[in-house]
């Protein structure tokens, strides 16, 4: 098939007919959005390990939030952002940039005033021209700015909806967490209601970061916790997914794709995306999908993990060791457990395999039982699930 009728997006925002699950997760962030409009302020924190689809789920609030409940939404992508000043710089470009093709447009152009500049080779994007002294005042003065942005569009918008989206960076800066914990009261104790929902995005070690340099922020945030797909939901995700391009995939080729994708969209994708560039029909065959997950497994392994991990597995010295290790997607394992497994060329080499692998942070130690290892994620436990298949059938 060509890449032009894949369904599948690896690395794209997930098309809204294709979004599947989370209702819980929605109701309850679509109740904040609620709530905002109505005049109060909600701030929720989105968190899940890698790949489990909370930047999709922001974004899918986002959009049923400006459909069916009138607010205007900014989602900002901070992932190359470490300090206040460049969270205000995005957030305020962002706001400008989302009203674009909006019928609030020129209010919000004229709110920014002579600080637009039209950039791009046919002058087709707008940028703010903001200043170290604009951010230092935006920075003190972000509430009333906010006020003032919002009774500018109040006449279409009701409320407003902030994503700080990709947070790993801003996470460690204890100035940003004492000043988002400062806007946080100024907006409580104020006697104008202030019309907005505030939600964060990133891993819950973030979180800990934020309330390790603040910790009145921990009693802030109404969490938001993303869990895996369940088996349905992965099943229902790959049959919408094929039929929406005319593609049929059978129960035997869908129990494969469900135990390879471990319920996390972003491997569902990634793996979905492979087997429809392999299949050489829209009937998908158990050798397309097993096919599919090995090219799958290429893309995850240089997209997500180091490239020496990538390197060390592939290495003929640990692969069987590694089959062995991985051959069921489980999240531990004890050395005892699999030395008894291993032929004598393997045990001599399996202790520089587990060291090799924790100086790479690949695997951990568990502290709770004697011999015992963790992979830090299940992106990095399927991961090697995928690697171990090559290594059964000898690629």
């Amino acid at each position: 098939m060509n890449l032009e009728s894949s369904p599948f997006r690896p690395g794209q925002e997930t098309p809204l007919e294709l979004f599947t699950g989370r209702e819980k997760e929605i109701e309850r962030l679509f109740g904040m959005v609620r709530a905002s409009s109505q005049g109060q302020l909600r701030v929720g924190f989105i968190t899940g390990e890698r790949g489990i689809g909370k930047s999709s789920l922001a974004s899918f609030v986002h959009r049923l939030a400006e459909t069916k409940e009138g607010i205007v939404g900014c989602h900002a992508l901070l992932g190359d952002v470490a300090d206040l000043s460049g969270m205000l710089s995005k957030v305020f470009n962002s706001l400008l940039e989302e009203s674009i093709q909006k019928p609030w447009h020129e209010q919000v152009r004229n709110f920014f005033g002579d600080r637009v500049r039209e950039v791009g080779i046919f002058g087709i994007t707008l940028k703010l021209d903001l200043k170290s002294h604009d951010l230092d005042q935006l920075a003190m003065d972000f509430v009333p700015a906010i006020r003032k942005y919002l009774d500018t569009v109040k006449a279409q918008r009701k409320a407003l909806l902030l994503i700080l989206d990709d947070i790993n960076g801003l996470a460690g800066s204890a100035k940003f967490a004492n000043w988002f914990k400062s806007a946080v009261d100024q907006i409580a104790i104020s006697r104008y209601r202030l019309p907005m929902c505030i939600l964060m995005v990133g891993l819950e070690e973030r979180r800990q970061e934020l309330i390790k340099s603040q910790p009145s922020l921990a009693r802030v945030f109404d969490l938001i916790d993303v869990a895996p797909w369940s088996d349905e939901e992965v099943s229902r995700f790959y049959r919408n997914a094929f039929e929406s391009v005319g593609g049929k995939v059978g129960d035997t080729q869908l129990k494969r794709l469900i135990e390879y994708t471990g319920g996390l969209p972003v491997l569902a994708h990634e793996i979905g995306h492979a087997v429809w560039l392999t299949a050489s029909s829209k009937v998908i065959s158990g050798e397309d999908v097993l096919k599919g997950i090995l090219i799958a497994a290429d893309e995850i392994g240089k997209k997500f993990l180091y490239p020496q991990v990538f390197q060390v597995i592939r290495s003929e010295r640990y692969r069987s060791i590694l089959w062995k290790i991985s051959n069921s997607p489980r999240r531990s394992f004890r050395r005892s457990a699999i030395l008894s497994q291993l032929a004598e060329r393997e045990k001599k080499a399996f202790d520089r395999f587990l060291r090799r692998m924790k100086s790479l942070g690949s695997l951990q130690s568990d502290p709770l039982v004697r011999g015992g290892y963790n992979f830090p994620t299940r992106l990095h436990s399927l991961y090697f699930f995928m690697e171990s298949l090559r290594a059964r059938r000898g690629r």
